[in-house]
């Protein structure tokens, strides 16, 4: 009898974007370890709202599209998820995300990216009404740490997230936690001529030498503190600029209110950048700079890694393990320090060549099909178990 594996896939692919990514290629490597086991005996049930429904085309037969349009974060996530899970009588379903249904009773796996919302529990990170965060907050706590207790397996995606669980809830067995690192994509380095080169960054409003950092601006991000840290930057040197890339929203809206306030001259907002030209910034950047405070695993700068580009980092647990001496690390609570590892870093040529080669050697240590094939272990564990 086949056993029946589901996955909530609702945040797949780019709508999702960085846990949509993770769950992409978790289904996109689980295909391909039960494609070299014909005689697997396990069908899997994929979960996809109407927005990357057509994203996802399964490429063994054995994988199966289902449409679960609810919103995550709801009620109807909470009533409707568990009632069309039951339907298919699965064996084992893996939610990607803490958002667990709490009326689901059958067996499950889920993945702990990190626990932001219990660290950094304050109205900053939202544009809630402050009442309705608390109880959103509320709802989090509850749902997360059922999930985390009633979960047959937790998977962490580093080893300073599985600790973290652990300090929150003391009463799980470390053995429960199984740590899967994420990865990152190969990037070819982008070659293009310097006329074009030129054209994209003025597109943008990029004025180089710069300083880059690629994604949201959670409070967390800690570019408040990275903004007003450039003030002391551009008095030691006026040619210096930042350059933050990120859709523009209430966060970004409100770190551009304080570049105003503060009078920073270099701090330029590039906005959302597509992959097409994000390659040049990355190329033609001197430094990537990560200064957040709280990292689950802290994908970007590996990423940035990745595209060749030397890394300067607070020095956040979580960033130390990931990143391993291929970081110049800097204390990201610490104004002063930050700005002299800006610096250092930026006019340092032999540093950031150095940065370079072991940045290049970090990121080989990460793997997506590693991550699945641990993952697909941890499947098969439970169910022949469960079996028995």
């Amino acid at each position: 009898m086949k056993k029946r594996i589901g996955i909530d896939a609702r945040f797949y692919g780019p709508f999702g974007k960085g846990l949509g990514r993770y769950v992409q290629k978790l289904i996109e490597n689980l295909e391909m370890i039960e494609n070299d086991s014909p005689e697997s005996d396990r069908e899997y049930f994929v979960f996809l709202r109407k927005e990357n429904i057509d994203e996802y085309e399964p490429k063994n037969e054995r994988f199966h599209k289902v449409l679960a349009h609810y919103q995550w974060y709801t009620f109807s996530e909470q009533i409707n998820m568990p009632r069309l899970l039951n339907k298919y009588k699965l064996d084992l379903v893996h939610f990607p995300h803490f958002n667990i249904p709490i009326l689901y009773f059958r067996p499950f796996v889920a993945t702990i990216h990190d626990l932001i919302l219990l660290n950094f529990p304050t109205v900053r990170g939202t544009t809630l009404n402050p009442l309705w965060y608390k109880v959103k907050f509320l709802a989090y706590k509850l749902t997360i740490g059922l999930g985390i207790r009633r979960a047959r397996k937790v998977i962490a995606v580093s080893e300073f997230t599985k600790n973290d669980i652990l300090k929150h809830y003391k009463s799980i067995d470390e053995e429960k936690i199984v740590v899967t690192h994420e990865a990152c994509d190969r990037e070819e380095k982008v070659e293009i001529d310097a006329e074009k080169n030129s054209e994209i960054l003025k597109k943008y409003g990029i004025i180089k030498p710069y300083v880059l950092y690629v994604g949201n601006a959670y409070p967390h991000k800690n570019l408040e503190r990275l903004i007003e840290c450039f003030l002391d930057i551009n008095r030691k040197n006026e040619n210096l600029h930042l350059v933050l890339v990120g859709k523009k929203d209430y966060f970004y809206e409100k770190l551009e209110r304080l570049r105003e306030k503060l009078n920073v001259k270099n701090v330029i907002f590039a906005g959302f950048i597509p992959d097409k030209d994000l390659g040049v910034v990355y190329e033609n950047a001197k430094l990537y700079v990560f200064p957040s405070l709280y990292e689950g695993f802290g994908l970007p700068p590996l990423e940035a890694m990745n595209r060749g580009v030397p890394v300067v980092s607070s020095s956040h647990l979580c960033m130390k393990e990931i990143l391993g001496d291929a970081a110049y690390y800097f204390d990201g609570r610490n104004e002063k320090e930050m700005s002299r590892a800006i610096l250092k870093a930026s006019g340092d040529d032999e540093l950031r060549e150095e940065l370079q080669k072991k940045g290049r050697k970090q990121v080989s240590l990460y793997s997506w099909k590693k991550m699945a094939q641990k993952t697909y272990e941890i499947y098969q564990k439970f169910l022949r178990e469960y079996s028995e």
